[in-house]
């Protein structure tokens, strides 16, 4: 079993990283991106065989080491 994890900046925390996305893509002419949010996606190969199991350790997982909580949000996705 697979667990995708994606990871995101929390609505209104700034995200530089982003804003340098955006502005290198209106350099190179794409001028219609209003705004850019970047974040990071983690796959996790997983040994439980039960779903509900796997999605709980995974958000331990997510709580304890993978997001900050206090600036990132994150989805869990068990494929």
């Amino acid at each position: 079993m697979k667990a995708r994890v994606t990871i995101m900046l929390k609505d209104g925390v700034l995200d530089p990283q982003g804003e340098a996305i955006r502005h290198a893509l209106a350099g190179l002419g794409h001028k219609g991106v209003g705004g850019v949010r970047q974040g990071k996606v983690i796959e996790l190969d997983l040994g439980e065989g039960d779903k509900a199991a796997a999605e709980a350790e995974v958000t331990r997982m997510c709580e304890g080491l993978l997001a900050n909580t206090v600036i990132e949000k994150y989805s869990i996705e068990i494929i």
